[in-house]
């Protein structure tokens, strides 16, 4: 009988044999992967890794603590800059600059959380949009942090380890990403996550038994951006260079998109949502070389439309995608996983 008679029952991450065995073989592909793939695919599994931080750390404020935001590229643009910042003016080590910068990032995460106290709703969402496009302004504005051109990230050098390539750098943020996704399951399953779900579920009953909401909001605000800043500060190091025209206001609903779409307070939907956007964004940047599909807009754009705005079809894509989930499932791609595991347990009745 599946039911759970102690907390360590709830907190507990391998609850059987068969959990523990697949979840080493997850593991080990993961690791393995760079051994049997292109290059080219090492780097989308990075893309796709630093997606799912960001969308753990949103899930977090969004789906667990109910507060809108539409402001995380500037926590991801903080952190992308400040990591770089700290390496080349301060000297400081990657394994130090990167947390030191996300908790600025942080920092700012927590300043920004104090008028959520007061806002809610699309006030609170026009608030984070707010925030996010100034400070791709302000940095845009500052000579240190390179202007308009932009500034490129130096070599990661970890003792003896120099990770000059897209496969050694996927070592490390493979292990970040399993690190930090294992750290916000616990911190979920702890008092701390189950005070969010509280507030997200209805605040007033929250505080009326005990919970300060003053102090769990601006936690939220403060760990989602964090992990906007440590996803930053790695993303700087993929792309290898960096300027403000990439951290705009359609990346932060890239990642509320993913957070809807794999389904609002679930972990497993941020990972499924990230990991499925990225993909398709990547995917339909050349979305000319499809086969038939590619010919097909081509014909459709000469004749109807403008051949440069074939470019923006990933947008209409994902609109699409949204909309499909928030009418048809809007527990999202873990809504789906739900559904399809229940048909296969009673199957065939």
């Amino acid at each position: 009988m599946d039911m759970k008679r102690d907390y360590y029952e709830d907190v507990q991450l391998l609850t059987s044999p068969v959990v523990l065995f697949w979840f080493a073989v997850l593991i080990g592909s993961l690791y393995c992967l760079p051994f049997f793939v292109d290059n080219y695919y090492i780097y989308v599994a990075n893309y796709i890794a630093i997606n799912i931080i960001v969308a753990a750390g949103l899930n977090l404020l969004v789906g667990y603590t109910g507060q809108i935001s539409l402001g995380h590229a500037g926590f991801f643009a903080i952190g992308a800059y400040g990591t770089i910042i700290l390496m080349t003016k301060a000297g400081f080590p990657f394994l130090l600059a990167l947390p030191c910068a996300a908790f600025v990032s942080g920092c700012f995460g927590f300043l920004l959380g104090l008028p959520a106290l007061r806002l809610d709703g699309p006030y609170l969402a026009i608030a984070t949009l707010g925030f996010g496009l100034t400070i791709t302004q302000i940095i845009g504005r500052i000579e240190l942090f390179g202007g308009r051109e932009g500034i490129h990230a130096p070599d990661i050098t970890i003792g003896s380890w120099v990770l000059d390539t897209d496969k050694e750098f996927y070592f490390l943020l493979i292990t970040l990403t399993i690190f930090l996704l294992l750290f916000m399951r616990n911190l979920i399953k702890t008092r701390v996550g189950r005070a969010f779900i509280a507030i997200r579920d209805a605040d007033i009953a929250a505080q009326t038994m005990g919970v300060n909401i003053l102090y769990y909001k601006t936690l939220a605000f403060a760990v989602s951006a964090f992990y906007a800043g440590i996803a930053g500060g790695l993303y700087a190091f993929v792309l290898k260079f960096i300027e403000p025209e990439i951290f705009t206001l359609m990346m932060s609903i890239m990642f509320l998109a993913m957070v809807v779409v794999g389904g609002l307070g679930s972990m497993m939907g941020a990972i499924a949502g990230a990991t499925l956007l990225c993909w398709m964004d990547l995917k339909l940047r050349n979305i000319l070389d499809i086969p038939y599909v590619g010919d097909w807009l081509e014909h459709l754009s000469n004749n109807w439309f403008s051949i440069t705005g074939v470019s923006n079809i990933q947008y209409i894509v994902f609109g699409s995608i949204l909309v499909g989930i928030m009418l048809f499932e809007p527990l999202g791609l873990y809504g789906i996983w739900i559904r399809t595991k229940k048909y296969w347990r009673t199957w065939p009745f």
